[in-house]
């Protein structure tokens, strides 16, 4: 199976270093010297990792083959893609891949259904599970422990408990009016 670990950002410098925008949580495992990566478009790859370093709280990689920053500009937005035992399973058993969770069943906490785990969005902050409601509309259910309580892989089902106004706008609690004062 194939999984996303990185998108390449900007060149860094003149000796072909990339930024790397970081898409899984074992970036040592999957990111070090030496490991060779698929790519998207394909016909940039594969790419091997020369080095890698940490500068400014970045994520920085030299690839085989790209000595210089017009080589390095080149790759920009390419993803990096690492092949992975379908059945392996992150260390943390509090983290998950994307694949394990696309396709489980949503229900809150008292049994309602909610939808499907369509797709996973990752963000900045915090990763996003994008469902797919019986009607097919979307809803965007914040990937975190207060929100997300329970993923039960061998039930197929994702336990979520969402705060008013996440899934009926209706019942959204306004926390306070500007008029107030």
């Amino acid at each position: 199976m194939q999984l996303v670990v990185a998108r390449i950002g900007r060149a860094h410098g003149i000796k072909g270093e990339v930024t790397v925008e970081v898409r899984t949580d074992e970036p040592e495992l999957r990111l070090g010297p030496g490991a060779v990566l698929a790519t998207e478009p394909a016909s940039v790859g594969p790419l091997t990792i020369e080095t890698g370093r940490v500068h400014s709280g970045r994520l920085l990689l030299r690839f085989e083959g790209v000595t210089d920053r017009t080589g390095a500009e080149a790759l920009r937005n390419t993803l990096l893609i690492a092949e992975v035992d379908p059945e392996e399973t992150p260390e943390d058993p509090e983290e998950f891949y994307d694949h394990q969770l696309i396709d489980l069943d949503v229900v809150t906490v008292d049994g309602t259904e909610v939808g499907r785990i369509s797709e996973i969005s990752h963000l900045p902050y915090h990763d996003l599970l994008i469902v797919r409601r019986p009607d097919g509309s979307e809803v965007m259910v914040p990937f975190v422990a207060e929100i997300v309580p329970e993923i039960d892989l061998e039930e197929q089902r994702a336990v979520i408990d969402p705060p008013p106004g996440l899934l009926d706008e209706g019942r959204a609690e306004v926390a306070g009016r500007r008029d107030d004062a």
